[in-house]
């Protein structure tokens, strides 16, 4: 059977729990900025692909 080891240290939960934060708010970051900046660009989105024909 696998033994589990206590965890003696605090620091690595801790850090593990820091780099999953900060990796949210980059990933936010850069959703809200792309949302901005579509919106203040003005620019009109993109036609459909118009190359397929309906049979």
């Amino acid at each position: 059977m696998s033994e589990h080891l206590p965890i003696t240290d605090g620091a690595r939960p801790r850090w593990r729990g820091l780099v999953t934060t900060v990796m949210l708010i980059l990933i936010s970051v850069m959703i809200v900025r792309d949302i901005l900046g579509r919106r203040w660009t003005g620019t009109p989105p993109s036609p459909p692909d118009s190359t397929l024909q309906s049979h």
